[in-house]
């Protein structure tokens, strides 16, 4: 029996390009918490993060044979939420602020309130920019090219929403 939990990121998804089922669901595992996190805070609601997810991933794994670079595997899985999260922001019209709704639990996972209220103002390229920096852990030239944006304008974004973001939370 294969051991896929201490295998490194680069042989799980070169095995789940071969089709190794396993080895995706690793993947998987090991990307869920900032998939959800990044989710969470673009769509405001549990269960619309969740479904954002879970497309996400089905399609990832549909897919995982167009990856060009191996490497790049957790941008690509990101930029592919990043495109689900838009699509049902621009399905639901994102006017609802539905924080009244989720349960004391989610809120915890979700952040401090101040935090996402703060987040709440900036615009939906703004949250990109920083959900990718904080979830994902991204540099503004791997942001840019999921967002397809000059690394200076993501830079330049990041700033002003982060500066943005201070205001609000002083």
């Amino acid at each position: 029996m294969y051991d896929y939990e201490s295998c490194s990121e680069l042989i799980l998804i070169r095995k789940a390009r071969r089709g190794d089922v396993k080895a995706f669901s690793e993947l998987y595992a090991r990307i869920y918490v900032d998939l959800y996190k990044f989710s969470l805070y673009m769509l405001k609601h549990p269960q619309d993060a969740e479904d954002a997810v879970s497309e996400a991933v089905i399609s990832a794994y549909e897919n995982i044979g167009s990856l060009r670079k191996e490497a790049s595997f957790r941008s690509w899985i990101f930029k592919i939420l990043s495109n689900r999260c838009r699509k049902k922001l621009r399905d639901t019209g994102h006017t609802e602020e539905l924080e009244a709704e989720m349960p004391a639990a989610e809120r915890d996972y979700a952040g401090a309130h101040d935090v996402r209220e703060a987040f709440l103002i900036l615009n939906e390229d703004e949250r990109m920019i920083v959900a990718f920096s904080v979830f994902g852990g991204y540099q503004s030239d791997e942001i840019g090219g999921m967002m397809e944006m000059n690394p200076a304008t993501v830079r330049s974004k990041k700033t002003r929403a982060l500066d943005k973001m201070r205001r609000v939370l002083q």
